[in-house]
């Protein structure tokens, strides 16, 4: 049973659930739900829907934290996608047409690719530090928003593209219904094939996964790739749900809130270990705290507040000496690997 609950995902599943009992307390009828026209409305549905955008971001995220690396671009990708897609539709003969929304979206997607092509390269063979690769575009890309929409708001009013993040697909939003596709995805494929394995590897040590063959380089390109689709596919749903670009705050600050969903749901830092259902969790974990701060009456800004002290404790679970006390602390094992075995286990572990 102790070795249960110290499963690196249980204590954030404890998180969620404290969380979304104290909301119970503080609003009986949280978790209520009503169908209207064959679509599921309430509370909880309202945190699925707005932890969509977070959830994607964090996911790509997760496989860039695993090969020690950090995207901090992902939120001006964010509002270049949104602006670049609204303003196609806008500029478009027909701004109402499905096919100005699709084009509009394929070319945001298309150039959030590009965006994180240029990541991966200055990374992974440019050899620049991942913090300071993808501090360039978080400084220069959010410029690059504005100028696209020249510093104004661009509303749009196509209903396919509202359809995106404002629509319902079998009863739920599409955002929820996109984002579980998206995670089921990428969970089958790491977990099914040796992808997961290799990106652990050059988490763990890069040197010695080169040496054994292992294409470091195009592994740490893909991840950053696959963060700038994920950013792209965010920035979409959230222009779509508010049908406008809003190229200064669009994402502003989403990309501390994917990295704090990677941390608290159980990937290290470090590199190596990680874990896709964590991540979810962590993300439904920050879109609640946020819901509990407003059920309370708490001004929206005292969240950063809450962050902060989540961000500590997350830090401090994680450091060598904490994790080294629990080690001394924990009964040892009656059968099983050694414990000179277990930090390496510790790091091959993937959810």
């Amino acid at each position: 049973m102790r070795k249960a609950l110290q499963a690196p995902l249980v204590r954030p599943v404890v998180a969620l659930l404290a969380l979304l009992l104290l909301n119970l307390l503080l609003n009986p009828g949280f978790f209520a739900l009503r169908v209207d026209d064959g679509h599921l409305y309430g509370s909880v549905i309202d945190v699925l829907k707005n932890g969509a955008p977070t959830a994607l971001i964090a996911l790509g995220m997760t496989l860039v934290v695993a090969t020690r690396g950090i995207d901090l671009s992902v939120g001006a990708t964010v509002a270049i996608a949104g602006s670049v897609a609204c303003s196609w539709i806008a500029g478009s003969p027909d701004p109402t047409a499905p096919g100005a929304a699709v084009t509009g979206a394929l070319v945001a997607l298309g150039l959030a690719l590009l965006l994180g092509a240029w990541n991966g390269l200055l990374v992974s063979v440019f050899g620049i530090q991942p913090i300071i690769a993808t501090l360039v575009l978080m400084t220069a890309g959010r410029g690059i928003a504005q100028l696209i929409t020249d510093g104004q708001i661009i509303t749009v009013s196509n209903p396919l593209f509202g359809e995106l993040g404002g629509g319902y697909l079998i009863g739920l939003p599409v955002a929820v219904v996109l984002t579980a596709l998206v995670f089921a995805v990428v969970a089958l494929v790491v977990r099914r094939t040796a992808l997961g394995m290799l990106i652990e590897a050059v988490g763990i040590n890069p040197a010695a996964s080169r040496l054994a063959g292992v294409r470091a380089r195009g592994i740490i390109w893909g991840g950053y790739v696959f963060t700038a689709l994920c950013a792209g596919a965010a920035g979409l749903l959230i222009s779509s749900n508010v049908t406008a670009a809003d190229a200064n705050n669009a994402g502003l600050w989403i990309e501390l809130d994917a990295i704090l969903a990677v941390v608290v749901g159980g990937t290290l830092l470090s590199g190596g270990r990680f874990s896709i259902s964590g991540t979810l969790v962590g993300a439904l974990i920050l879109q609640t705290l946020t819901t509990t701060v407003y059920t309370m009456g708490i001004p929206p800004e005292v969240t950063l507040v809450f962050k902060a002290a989540v961000i500590i404790v997350v830090c401090l679970a994680q450091s060598p000496k904490i994790r080294a006390l629990r080690r001394r602390q924990a009964p040892p094992p009656t059968s099983g690997p050694t414990p000179a075995a277990a930090p390496a286990l510790e790091k091959a572990d993937v959810r």
